[in-house]
Parts: structure tokens; C-alpha cells; sequence
């Protein structure tokens, strides 16, 4: 999994840490479209003091749970974090004031206006914020396995395991005493992946149908 992951975000031109315990964190949005599912993941994986890779995956969200989707905070709609790679977007903090998670400290991009109904095809036409949202980094229960969002997330990425993300906080502290409380962020939207392939596959059938016409009419 590691050289798929390096070779996706160097294809993409995104930074990759390879200094000792200097994290990558990369949210992986799935191909799947419905709703109030833990069906993501977050990739973590960085160097030890000896220069061997580590990596770890967890089951995760990166889309806003369906309480938000249907009682959205903003008159727009819901956030959805828009893919992208975020420098220094964030840091270690308290979410909501309660517990240590990673939190949004620098401007991200968020997409919305969708369909309410938690089908989330068309989620990417919608309108792009770019700001401060709250788009944190931390978990759903306080202990053991969720396996609904609801309204853990309103566009957060959740842990759906909390002793995961408790590992990834101890990973994270390590990260923040050798380069300090900035941490990069980056989402690898398959979705759009997937939407990207199927614009290029009808452009090139419709431009093969063009071209077969054409031809039909030069010999006629």
C-alpha cells in the first residue's frame, strides 16, 4: 500500500515527509456514495529513526454524517472537505474543548449543496468555500467501535475506532515534539476519481462517434 500511496500523491504533485516520524496523513474518500457509513479510511505513514517506512491504516469517515446532512449549520448545505492537499493545516487542539485531536488552525476547502437524501454523486458540482470550518481530525465514540456517523461528523474526518485514533494522537505527539504543531492533511477523493474516468471515457467515445460519421460522409 505504501508505493500506491507514494505513487498517487507524487502523480498529483503533493508533498511526501520522509523525515523520521514527520507525518503523512492522507484521507482516502471512497467510491462508495451512500450516506452515515464508515466506509473511508486514513492512511498515516511516515519514517522511523531508522528510515524504515511505517504505515497504518484506519477505518474512518471524511463525509458528514446524516443528522448534518439533513440539519445542516450553514444555509448552503453541509460541508464536505473538497480533495486536495493542505499544508500545515492543522494542529494539535481540543475538539469542541473537550479532548486532544488534531484541529483545523489554517484555510481548507470545503464543497456544498448536494442532495440531502446522503447520495453523494453530485456532491463536487456544488459551491467551493475556502476558510476556517472546523474541519477537525478526531473520533466518534469515546470507546470502542461506531458504526453509524450520525452526528459524530458535520465534515470532519472521524475515527470510527477510538482506540485507533488514540494511536494516532500518540504518533502525532511524536511528529509535534521534532517539527512542532503543524500538521498536513491530504484527501484522495475516488468519487471524483471515478467521475473524472467515466467524463474521459464518454469524451472519447463521443469524439470516436464523430469521427466515424465524418468518414461516413467523406464516402458517401
Amino acid at each position: 500500500m505504501l508505493s500506491k500511496s507514494l505513487q498517487i500523491l507524487r502523480s498529483k504533485g503533493y508533498k511526501i515527509y520522509t523525515q523520521p516520524y514527520q507525518l503523512n496523513i492522507v484521507g482516502y474518500r471512497s467510491r462508495f456514495v451512500r450516506s452515515n457509513q464508515f466506509d473511508d479510511e486514513i492512511h498515516v505513514f511516515y519514517t522511523n529513526d531508522t528510515g524504515k517506512w511505517i504505515y497504518h491504516i484506519f477505518k474512518a469517515t471524511t463525509d458528514p454524517g446524516q443528522y448534518w446532512l439533513e440539519n445542516p449549520m450553514h444555509p448552503q448545505g453541509t460541508a464536505f472537505l473538497k480533495k486536495g492537499q493542505y499544508i500545515n493545516s492543522h494542529s494539535i487542539g481540543l475538539h469542541r474543548g473537550v479532548y486532544q485531536a488534531l484541529i483545523q488552525r489554517n484555510e481548507v476547502s470545503v464543497i456544498r449543496d448536494y442532495n440531502r437524501k446522503g447520495l453523494f454523486k453530485w456532491f463536487a458540482s456544488g459551491n467551493k468555500h475556502t476558510g476556517r470550518f472546523g474541519i477537525n481530525i478526531h473520533r466518534a465514540r469515546k470507546q470502542g467501535t461506531t458504526k453509524v456517523i450520525d452526528d459524530f461528523s458535520a465534515g470532519c474526518l472521524v475515527f470510527a475506532n477510538a482506540t485507533d485514533f488514540d494511536g494516532f494522537m500518540n504518533i502525532s505527539k511524536e511528529h509535534q515534539k521534532r517539527y512542532g504543531n503543524a500538521f498536513t492533511l491530504t484527501l484522495v477523493d475516488f468519487r471524483d476519481e471515478r467521475r473524472r474516468r467515466l467524463r474521459n471515457i464518454a469524451w472519447g467515445t463521443s469524439m470516436a462517434a464523430g469521427a466515424i460519421f465524418l468518414l461516413k460522409q467523406w464516402n458517401a
